[in-house]
């Protein structure tokens, strides 16, 4: 994980963007349950009242709520108010001291309202509780003033009220002061603008509302932007890291994970930790930020229910613990088999030749089989166990919903909960638990992410075992070039028991043509691979023109070199971009010329669009002959100074391969060239002839030399040529 972390720290700018947007986005998103809270509260249940303090309020009722106050209270609600206008409606200034007036309002307008109930009650002659009309409050308004004339009522008045007041609970005070709002809502009755205040408090509350989800949404988008870019970013670097690093291997690097592993690691490890890493930044991020935040608005209320939130996690958490130990094991194993899957396709599709063949279709199909049937019973064991899990957490969330209508239910039978803050309470609660929620859903994504961003992080961190060295030399400036010299090598491959080349010493020199000959498994190739380093020598050394090859860069070396590799390797394109593959310097007259001399003109001009007629990838449309023709051109066309053919004549016919050596001879008079051939016709005429056996050099010379020193190249000579051939004029007499 800390390599997954390790990346998003490459890009910290944006990741630091998007948690200051997804902080504005929890900011958003937990402040909409409070307005839902207040649209239900406030503008539907008390009409739009915000306050006790009436916005308006006519002078007879001021009047009446003053006698109800203290001196002082009354002295500031008389100057919170302007002067009334003509119809006796008094306005609250803007700069009014609204919290010192809800004290000293509050009581009277609870008291007013109940004495106007009080006389709706009387009037209509019963004992019930009546709902008051504003005709109610000016009647009793009209009593207040007309009592507060008598000397000392005022005083009588504040005592009982204050001696009552006394006597009550604080549950029932608090009970009677959150029915303030109705005296205000009766005074607006009065009036007559009760709609226009519930509808200007929903307007404005829904506006915000608005505001605030439009902003959400803009910060999602941004945040889902920023997180795709840097996610995107992330998974460039790593796939040109990895290919970087991939195309500086040596063989024995390749051998060591396979090609299949690393398609797979450069593809569907990738896309893992690239996913995973737009989740870390979408969800990772922000669940705990939504759940903290969620569980700062819970505990900032007063309503008893916070723990059934506890109960929701705790049971949450114990239900991902157990998942989470019978899935990730599996998680871990899916990787592996993906990367087998891989394998097995990759062998049957590039030889689907040789089974049709051997008539294995059925052998190879069912092998095929076996590995897509392991992932496929991986992949839906970790999918029935995501699923499993869903309807366990929908138990966890509706039994906590639940659990908070039925305690909150009785809350609000007591009066300590309103029906908007049991909203509130059950949204805030589903965030809470959907935070832990999405943080359970990533941790078991992650540990499928790190076991591929472990695989993607070894590919990268495997060092090559060829590399450049720190102080190179180069070549000498003067004298002949191309000089090749083995001295006393050895070569063992990496994990091998027993050296695949011994005591190997010879010397190649321009306008010479050296040949390597020798049975099948000798170790022909793995000579030539040693002079462009494809693998360091074990002991020894190789040289050009008296430079060690390991003490030169790769790209020096390979300049120097114009190598036709055993399997002719075409890349897509056109005739003509392969021909000009060794560098930009190679002209069209330059790739013509190749191809002439490596006879490939004939097949190129049949084609209706000639040099510029498309190669299909691996060179599939074109047969093998002229594959290795096109690659033998290909070397030629870079105009090298040592040529390295392995077997690169194999697929040829006789003719066109005497034709071909006659024009390379012509091509390469001042070129060093070394070819490893298995037909004793190629290397005929060769001016240097090893041979060969079992890693070692049994014979050396030219063709009559070896003819009558060395058996091995006798044996050879005589399975492939006559006597006549061989000007054996004795043999056979």
């Amino acid at each position: 994980m800390t390599k997954i972390f390790k990346q998003l720290g490459r890009h910290w700018a944006a990741c630091l963007a998007v948690v200051a947007l997804l902080i504005v986005q929890a900011y958003c998103d937990l402040s909409l349950p409070d307005y839902t809270s207040k649209i239900v509260d406030t503008g539907i249940q008390q009409g739009g009242i915000e306050s006790p303090v009436p916005d308006t309020v006519r002078s007879t009722t001021l009047q009446a709520l003053k006698l109800l106050m203290s001196e002082d209270d009354a002295a500031l609600a008389d100057e919170a108010y302007s002067d009334p206008d003509a119809d006796g409606v008094r306005t609250l200034n803007p700069d009014a001291d609204t919290a010192a007036l809800e004290n000293a309002f509050t009581t009277p307008d609870v008291v007013l309202y109940m004495a106007a109930a009080k006389n709706a009650a009387t009037a209509a002659g019963t004992t019930d509780t009546v709902v008051p009309t504003a005709y109610d409050l000016d009647a009793v308004a009209t009593q207040l003033a007309a009592a507060s004339q008598a000397p000392g009522a005022r005083e009588m008045l504040q005592s009982q009220l204050t001696d009552g007041l006394a006597q009550l609970d604080e549950t029932v005070a608090d009970s009677l002061s959150s029915q303030a709002m109705l005296l205000v809502a009766l005074e607006y009755d009065a009036q007559g603008i009760v709609h226009d205040v519930q509808m200007s408090y929903l307007l404005r509350t829904g506006g915000q509302m608005l505001a605030l989800t439009l902003l959400m949404v803009a910060v999602a988008v941004a945040v889902g932007f920023i997180a795709s870019r840097v996610s995107a970013a992330i998974g460039r670097d790593l796939r040109r890291d990895v290919f970087r690093t991939v195309v500086g291997y040596s063989n024995a690097e390749i051998e060591k994970f396979s090609t299949a592993s690393l398609i797979t690691r450069t593809t569907n490890d990738i896309q893992q930790v690239q996913f995973v890493c737009v989740i870390l930044l979408r969800i990772v991020a922000y669940a705990p930020i939504l759940g903290i935040g969620g569980i700062m608005h819970v505990a900032s209320g007063n309503t008893g229910l916070e723990w059934i939130i506890f109960v929701a996690v705790a049971a949450l958490l114990a239900l991902i613990a157990v998942l989470m130990n019978v899935a990730m094991p599996k998680f871990k194993q899916m990787q592996v088999l993906v990367d087998r899957l891989n394998l097995v396709s990759r062998e049957i599709l590039t030889g689907i030749m040789p089974i049709r063949a051997f008539s294995r279709e059925e052998f190879e199909e069912k092998r095929f089989d076996r590995a897509n049937t392991d992932l496929m019973k991986t992949q839906l064991f970790t999918n029935r166990t995501m699923v499993a899990m869903m309807p366990f957490m929908t138990l966890i969330m509706n039994g906590t919903s639940l659990l908070i209508v039925w305690f909150g239910g009785k809350a609000m039978d007591l009066g300590s909960m309103q029906v908007g803050e049991m909203i509130a309470f059950i949204t805030y609660t589903m965030q809470i638990v959907m935070s832990f929620l999405m943080l359970s859903m990533v941790a078991v994504m992650l540990p499928r992410a790190g076991v591929a961003a472990d695989r993607i992080d070894e590919v990268i961190k495997t060092p090559s075992t060829i590399h450049d060295p720190a102080a190179p030399k180069a070549l000498p400036s003067d004298g002949t070039h191309g000089v090749v010299a083995f001295h006393d090598v050895s070569f063992r491959y990496p994990g091998s028991d027993e050296d695949a080349l011994e005591h190997i010493s010879f010397t190649a020199r321009p306008g010479e043509t050296t040949a390597i000959i020798g049975s099948t498994g000798c170790g022909k190739s793995t000579l030539l691979n040693l002079i462009p380093r494809f693998y360091d020598v074990t002991e020894g050394s190789v040289t050009i023109d008296g430079v060690d090859v390991r003490d030169m860069t790769q790209a020096q070396l390979h300049d120097e070199l114009g190598y036709v590799p055993q399997k002719g390797v075409l890349f897509s394109g056109t005739i003509t971009s392969n021909l000009k593959f060794g560098g930009d310097h190679i002209t069209d007259a330059d790739a013509e010329q190749a191809a002439e001399i490596a006879q490939a003109t004939e097949f190129i001009s049949a084609k209706p669009e000639g040099f510029d007629s498309p190669i299909a990838q691996g060179g599939s449309n074109v047969s093998g002959g002229q594959k290795q023709r096109l690659s033998i051109a290909r070397a030629i066309a870079k105009h090298p100074q040592i040529y390295l053919f392995d077997d690169s004549f194999s697929a040829l016919d006789y003719k066109t391969d005497v034709a071909l050596r006659r024009a390379l001879k012509a091509k390469t008079d001042n070129a060093t060239v070394i070819i490893v051939a298995q037909r004793i016709s190629t290397v005929l005429h060769a001016n240097q002839i090893l041979v060969l056996d079992e890693g070692r050099i049994v014979g050396k010379g030219t063709h009559a030399q070896l003819m009558e020193s060395c058996p091995a190249y006798q044996e050879i000579a005589r399975s492939q040529l006559s006597q006549k051939e061989l000007n054996l004029q004795k043999e056979g007499e």
